[in-house]
């Protein structure tokens, strides 16, 4: 290590040594030929320094080092340099997990810089590892294969992975095909990864496991298309719902979940079975080859309640059941499960028809119905609820005959009269025509308000139409020259088949005006005038320029045909353009010809000079005449001619 000494004193050219100078060169010349052989190694300088460099380490490559010491989260790595390295322990972590780590146990780590502003050596392991691996990921890159990894830990935007050493990140859009609510049951699981973008200089590995599990789904997709069949039970997640049912992922391949395929229980919306991303069984109720459309069933793997349905709910039998539905047309009523009924809106009261379905019952209320109809094959079955109760139009007809005197309050007013609130919520009516025996209704009705007190006498119930008419005026006796309409007399008044006599429809009466009204006329007929009937404006002419109540005069005789005869109710409909279109097509037959431009009267004028009878000579009731003599039609009489 060391050469020989070499002291040079030398003087000046031409000067003398001194003595004390001679001793002096002497001694050193001595000393360091002792020195020398005391602490010689036999190397030369040259020999050590090329040994040392050729064992140097260098900045940014990786060596191996020992663990001298661990303090807390940070391991003391030696690799022979001046001063030791520090390492946090998370760069040891294999999968997430920090191995045991130990005194002496070596390691390869990187070089960053022989040492930092407090002069320690900078070293890492998480980069000798991603230096390791890193060669062989840019090879797998570049091939297009999978590697495999583990996601470890959630950043901001994504996940990252631990692939062969090296981190990698994982965007939160290239986790999985559709999206993931729960990511745990990913974490910490080795799985296959698609490498999309690698940096070297960054250090950055962008990873997708999307791509290969879309790759995964072509593959599942067409294997499942070739060996589908109907009635294949498969199993799949719950991808989409919409109103209408649910779309199922079944391994690359979507199939349509009907709402009404989806349990034998009426289900207004698929959200009330299930979500998205649940797995569900379902079965393969029909497959179009040329569209690849899938429609799948999940009842249909559960027996049909419906089967033998006629025999468990027979007509007129009651049951109790819970409501489970109310819509505006009635509720839903749980019979047993998976068989519903409905009970339609009127079948709901006796007396609340016009009231919403929920303002008589709730959602879940336990309810007595009796079953009206049952439809096994459409799956129907027609409940009732007013009949487990009992007719409160029945028990008042028992409790007040026709003429009974009741009393109520002004409940509502209409156009067409009063509605009175009875006994037992039931409203009884007062039309107009029989609030007043001396004004016309529309004014008599115009006395009355909501809420007042009024009586009035039952003139007819009927309980098939739940309806009750009352009158007002019918509490007098009716005064001279008193309007004698009456909704009762008109309509259903109770008239019996006898009342009617031998009045038929078609044939042709003799009546008496009694009243006049802005919509009509009221007549009588009969030997005594006792039947009355009411003549419509739209009935009163055949012209409608003659549709005027106003020309006619209380007392006037006039001729109209019967339009229809009810035999139950005792009502008669009388028409005077009934009549008058009879006329004017017998005339016609008779005398001449609807072409001729001819008019009734000229016609019957003519008819009556050939007769020799006066014109202005009154003409016999239309009743008491012969029935005229009808012509066959040309066509026919030549077809008898022929004949």
């Amino acid at each position: 290590m060391y050469t020989h000494l070499t002291i040079n004193h030398q003087p000046a050219h031409g000067a003398a040594i001194p003595l004390h100078r001679k001793v002096f060169i002497m001694a050193s010349h001595a000393l360091a030929e002792k020195f020398e052989n005391e602490f010689s190694t036999g190397e030369s300088f040259a020999d050590l320094f090329e040994s040392s460099a050729s064992s140097e380490i260098s900045e940014g490559s990786v060596t191996r080092g020992a663990i001298v010491g661990i303090e807390k989260d940070i391991v003391l790595i030696d690799v022979g340099l001046k001063s030791e390295g520090r390492i946090p322990q998370k760069e040891f972590a294999r999968n997430g997990v920090v191995p045991e780590l130990a005194i002496g146990d070596e390691y390869d780590v990187y070089v960053e810089r022989f040492e930092d502003r407090n002069g320690e050596v900078v070293l890492s392991r998480e980069k000798a590892l991603r230096e390791e691996s890193w060669i062989k990921l840019e090879e797998l890159w570049k091939k297009g294969e999978r590697v495999e990894g583990v996601i470890f830990s959630r950043v901001k935007g994504g996940f990252t992975v631990d692939i062969q050493g090296a981190v990698a990140f994982l965007p939160g859009s290239q986790v999985d095909i559709r999206p993931i609510k729960d990511v745990n049951p990913l974490m910490n699981v080795p799985q296959p990864f698609q490498i999309l973008k690698m940096d070297r200089k960054r250090g950055n590995i962008v990873v997708s496991r999307r791509a290969v599990m879309e790759e995964s789904r072509v593959e599942a997709r067409n294997e499942l298309l070739d060996n589908i069949t109907q009635g294949q039970v498969l199993e799949g997640i719950v991808k989409n719902i919409t109103d209408y049912g649910a779309f199922i992922d079944m391994g690359g391949v979507d199939g349509l979940l009907h709402v009404t395929d989806i349990s034998w229980k009426r289900i207004n919306h698929p959200s009330e079975v299930f979500t998205v991303g649940d797995n569900i069984k379902v079965v393969v109720t029909k497959f179009d080859e040329k569209t690849k459309r899938i429609s799948l069933g999940m009842k249909q793997l559960e027996s049909n309640p419906w089967e033998g349905i006629s025999s468990q709910f027979t007509v007129g039998t009651r049951f109790a059941g819970k409501i489970t539905n109310i819509t505006d047309y009635g509720a839903f009523v749980e019979l047993k499960d998976g068989i519903e009924g409905l009970v339609h809106v009127s079948e709901m009261s006796w007396t609340k028809k016009s009231a919403h379905p929920s303002k008589i019952v709730n959602v879940g209320d336990e309810v007595e119905v009796i079953v009206l109809d049952v439809e096994p094959e459409k799956h129907r079955i027609s409940l009732g609820m007013k009949q487990c109760a009992d007719n409160p139009w029945a028990a008042f007809a028992a409790a007040h005959p026709e003429g009974t005197i009741v009393s109520g309050q002004v409940r509502n007013i209409t156009d067409f009269g009063l509605f009175v609130g009875l006994e037992n919520d039931i409203d009884g009516l007062v039309h107009h025509s029989d609030i007043s025996w001396t004004e016309a209704g529309e004014d008599a009705i115009k006395a009355f308000k909501k809420g007042d007190e009024v009586k009035a006498k039952v003139l007819v119930v009927d309980i098939d139409k739940e309806r009750v008419s009352l009158g007002i005026k019918q509490l007098e006796d009716a005064p001279e020259g008193a309007i004698k309409t009456s909704s009762a007399a008109s309509a259903n008044a109770g008239a019996s088949s006898d009342a009617m006599g031998d009045y038929k429809k078609n044939q042709v009466v003799t009546c008496t005006v009694s009243a006049t009204q802005k919509d009509g006329i009221e007549v009588k007929f009969g030997t005594d005038g006792e039947h009355v009937s009411f003549i419509k404006r739209a009935d009163l002419s055949r012209d409608r320029q003659e549709q005027r109540p106003e020309r006619f005069a209380v007392g006037d005789r006039i001729d109209a045909k019967i339009i229809s005869a009810d035999k139950k109710s005792g009502r008669i409909s009388l028409s005077i353009k009934a009549y008058e279109m009879d006329e004017h097509k017998r005339a016609i037959e008779e005398y001449g010809s609807s072409d001729s431009g001819a008019s009734l009267g000229a016609i019957l004028g003519a008819a009556l000079e050939e007769a020799g009878a006066p014109k202005a000579a009154k003409k016999e009731p239309a009743a008491k005449k012969a029935p005229a003599v009808k012509k066959a039609p040309a066509k026919k009489a030549a077809k008898k001619d022929a004949e």
